[in-house]
């Protein structure tokens, strides 16, 4: 199977329109267009490491905080989860571990092992590749729920001077971290995994 970069095609890094002329404006919208888009792994990289150093005081620093009668009482995540498996809560406790815990970790290690896979070339087959890209679009849609499940307690659990519940510091930091972690996965360019099949000596078909 011919690709388009076998076919000397650049494609648009806004409308996505194929041209016969690389590095030249896009026909239709007057972007840049581009083979290969420049210096991808290294934003990759560049990006995920920003994202785990913001993972790790997103995870130790409090998430939220409980305000009440008897004091202030700070949660991390994984207090947090704790506390309300605690109370019964458990559905809410399962989708807040499974946001904060399950999903960014697992978006770690994949983007990791997709990008050292091409870095390094090893013996993979690009089916094997693209389904992991496609993981990582996946689950990168769930990132943000335990954000949005403390902001909904803090809007909603305000019961005067008795119990409130506030943003802790640790939702800025999980927050940056899941931006870091997105962009590093828009960073990366799939057609790389063609790319690196092709240097593997692999077929175009993927290996069927």
């Amino acid at each position: 199977m011919k690709t388009a970069k076998d076919a000397g095609l650049a494609r648009c890094s806004s409308c996505g329109t194929l041209t016969d002329r690389p590095g030249e404006r896009c026909p239709i919208c007057g972007a840049d267009t581009y083979v290969r888009r420049p210096h991808s792994l290294q934003r990759v990289w560049a990006f995920w490491i920003a994202g785990v150093l913001a993972y790790i005081p997103g995870n130790v620093l409090p998430i939220m905080v409980t305000q009440s009668v008897a004091g202030d009482s700070p949660s991390t995540i994984i207090s947090g989860v704790i506390a309300l498996i605690h109370h019964g809560s458990f559905e809410i406790a399962a989708v807040i571990f499974i946001a904060s815990i399950v999903v960014p970790v697992s978006k770690f290690i994949i983007i990791a092992w997709l990008a050292l896979s091409i870095q390094r070339g090893w013996s993979l087959s690009e089916h094997r590749r693209h389904l992991a890209h496609e993981l990582v679009e996946l689950i990168g849609r769930w990132s943000m729920i335990d954000v949005f499940v403390v902001a909904a307690l803090a809007a909603l659990i305000q019961v005067g001077a008795l119990m409130s519940i506030l943003p802790g510091a640790g939702v800025n930091a999980f927050a940056m971290s899941v931006i870091f972690t997105m962009l590093s996965a828009m960073s990366f360019d799939p057609r790389l995994i063609w790319d690196n099949g092709a240097l593997e000596g692999e077929p175009k078909n993927g290996g069927h």
